[in-house]
């Protein structure tokens, strides 16, 4: 309850102040002339103007409103090395208990912890906007921040807080730490598959600010999780290595520099980089036997695509055929065939053998060994059955036959079926969910043409309606080959009966034999995205054992997969850390990073009150460092606006001294009839002085 007068004008004041001259001119001149009963008109002319002034006692019911102090405390992922978690809870704990003994203060506490997903770092100052979005800038008492200092988010002038009260800042951790970090100078985003790469990166090893150089250290660099190359990096200078990635697709780079001395953490040791690797050019040898209806369909599908490099020969005649013929006429050239299968050989991607069949004196049997031999040093090779293959000219009477896995009867089917996916083509990464197998039998239209086969190797994902082989794939040592045992594939491209998936088939069947690691039968991937791991694995086996996953701080966590289709497993998890984790699941590994690859939170994790120190100086703050000592943290006081809000052992908050109104009851001091009495009082008084 506050008691207080106030004047509320009948008249205008300005009005009132016109009024009143010609009285005090006429007051003057009686004063002047030494009238008797000049001071008592001049109270009757001041009661006049004081009765128009309308005083009035004025009494409010207030209600005194707490000021509010906001404690923000920092969990972001640098704040939880060493003993950091436990002095920050300490911390916490104690400035929260010395808050609730200072009366008028209202505590709101704060968590500020990382997004996987931006890369803004440790951003306390949008929590700290976040948490008095609600609260009249006028009853904030001031902030206090409990933080090893590294913050992203400082604001560059007072002003931008939105607030005047200080800001003070809780420092955990030790001064003068030591760290040794790795940080990406220069990296590649894209590079050529098996052509060298340049990569560059910096060590460096700090103490209390103080850069040490002069010194090495190993450092291992790791592509999809294996190993390729390890190399000593002087400390304080720029390294270059060099490099090729191995597949398409992304190549995920890893650099670790070995562990320091004394060393704060090893999660800034580490780098990771993402190149996605591109084919140059991906050479295809295409061998046709003899012309036919789906020849052109392989050109085409092989044409198409501009990453294709394609050397395509049609067999009509073979060399030992001479005529007379003049050479101008010839529409055709003689078969290269020492060029290509002994001189060339190995710079091709992919051999296709089409309805090929052997002939005297086109390839000799050296060239069916080379082939051979550039199949089980890393090769791949496709064979796309015609009639000529069940026949004595079978290229399965070749050296051939130690790489094929089917095996001709003699036997030609013919006849309409549709072709089917076997139980380990739904696994297999080529045939698997193909457009139109999930209906049985399969929305294909039909083919005309079996070779009939026996196999006796390798993985048989296509077949007839009676069993019969119609794809198989098999490994030679290093290489790998396909079989295409009908040659009916080219009716899906024309679209007979509604067409199949052809494109679709054949790139895949392409990709494998590429090694892509995409579509591999046995393949563990890894990927991080809002906020969450997810794990797939893909196997040709029924089950698949838990996966181990190792966080950026190096927790490990087994994940059990659920079968979501054959042989295609998932698993997730959360994924609050930022940066890499790594998982194993037997011999397989994959790696995926949250939030950015190398995240600004722990490019640098040592506790310093540097970038804290502007804003705290500003708003007339202070800065402690908790972590030193318990019993160290700082004192909580009240001051009035003006005065210092920091010492050497406390810390002051503002009092701002707000207050609500319930209710308000005002009394005027001078009613019409006490004012006219007075004054005809103070008028007789006048006349009867003048009057003596």
């Amino acid at each position: 309850m506050a008691w207080n007068i106030v004047f509320e004008p009948l008249l205008p004041v300005l009005l009132i102040a016109a009024l009143a001259v010609p009285g005090i001119a006429a007051l003057a001149y009686s004063a002047w002339r030494r009238a008797r009963g000049a001071p008592w008109r001049t109270a009757a002319l001041a009661v006049l103007v004081l009765a128009l002034l309308n005083p009035t006692v004025r009494q409010e019911d207030r209600e005194t409103v707490p000021d509010v102090a906001a404690i923000v405390v920092d969990r972001s992922q640098s704040q939880e090395i060493g003993a950091r978690p436990d002095e920050t809870s300490a911390a916490l704990t104690r400035v929260a208990e010395r808050l609730a003994r200072e009366d008028g203060i209202e505590t709101r506490i704060v968590t500020a912890v990382n997004n996987p997903e931006d890369e803004k770092g440790t951003a306390l100052f949008a929590a700290l906007e976040e948490a008095l979005a609600d609260v009249p800038r006028e009853r904030i008492a001031g902030a206090i921040m409990i933080t090893d200092g590294q913050v992203h988010d400082v604001p560059k002038t007072a002003d931008a807080l939105g607030f005047d009260a200080p800001v003070h800042g809780l420092i955990i951790g030790r001064k003068g730490e030591k760290d040794r970090r790795l940080r990406i100078t220069e990296a590649p985003r894209f590079g050529i598959v098996g052509e060298p790469v340049d990569l560059s990166f910096r060590v460096d090893e700090t103490s209390a600010g103080d850069q040490q150089a002069g010194e090495t250290a190993n450092v291992t660099i790791t592509v999809d999780g294996e190993e390729i190359a390890t190399t000593r990096a002087t400390i304080g200078e720029t390294t270059e290595v060099t490099l090729s990635l191995a597949h398409g697709g992304p190549n995920v780079i890893e650099i670790d520099v070995e562990e320091g001395p004394d060393e704060l953490t090893v999660l800034n040791n580490r780098a990771v980089v993402v190149a996605n690797g591109v084919r140059d050019r991906l050479r295809v040898l295409l061998v046709s036997g003899e012309p036919h209806p789906g020849e052109r369909t392989w050109r085409n599908l092989l044409k198409s695509d501009p990453s294709v490099d394609l050397v395509h020969f049609t067999i009509l005649r073979p060399p030992e055929k001479q005529d007379g013929t003049p050479i101008g006429e010839l529409s055709l050239i003689a078969f290269p065939t020492r060029e290509l299968f002994d001189e060339k050989l190995d710079e091709f991607d992919l051999i296709i053998f089409d309805r090929y069949k052997r002939r005297g004196g086109v390839l000799p049997i050296a060239y069916f060994l080379n082939i051979v031999d550039y199949v089980e040093n890393g090769g791949a090779f496709l064979a796309a059955a015609g009639p000529a293959f069940a026949s004595p000219f079978s290229i399965y009477r070749t050296p051939l036959a130690a790489i094929l896995p089917a095996q001709p009867t003699g036997e030609t089917t013919t006849g309409g079926y549709t072709p089917g996916i076997t139980d380990t083509g739904d696994r297999h990464p080529v045939t698997a969910d193909l457009p139109g197998a999930e209906s049985e039998p399969p929305a294909w239209g039909r083919w005309f043409r079996t070779i009939d086969a026996e196999v006796d190797g390798g993985d048989i994902l296509m077949e007839t309606p009676d069993g019969q082989p119609l794809m198989v794939l098999a490994r030679a040592r290093e290489g790998r080959v396909a079989q295409l045992l009908s040659d009916q594939i080219w009716l899906w491209s024309r679209g007979y009966e509604g067409g199949g998936p052809q494109a679709e088939l054949l790139r895949r069947l392409a990709h494998w034999l590429m090694k892509e690691p995409d579509l591999e039968e046995e393949n563990l991937a890894a990927s991080a995205q809002g906020g969450t791991l997810t794990l797939r694995r893909r196997t040709m086996r029924d089950t698949t054992p838990p996966a181990t996953v190792t966080t950026p701080t190096g927790k490990t966590r087994e994940l059990a997969m659920e079968e979501v289709a054959p042989g295609r497993f998932e698993a997730t998890m959360g994924a609050s850390e930022l940066g890499l984790y790594r998982v194993t699941q037997g011999d397989l590994s994959a790696v995926a990073a949250a939030g950015p690859l190398n995240p600004r939170e722990i490019a640098d994790v040592r506790a310093t009150e540097k970038p804290l120190r502007p804003i705290t100086d500003a708003t007339g703050g202070g800065i402690w460092w908790a972590g030193e000592d318990a019993g160290d943290t700082p004192g909580i006081r009240s001051v009035r606006a003006g005065q210092d809000a920091a010492g050497s052992n406390w810390i002051g908050l503002r009092r701002n001294e707000q207050y609500l109104v319930h209710a308000v009851h005002q009394v005027p001091l001078l009613t019409g009839p006490v004012a006219l009495i007075l004054i005809l009082g103070a008028l007789a008084l006048a006349w009867w002085r003048e009057g003596r």
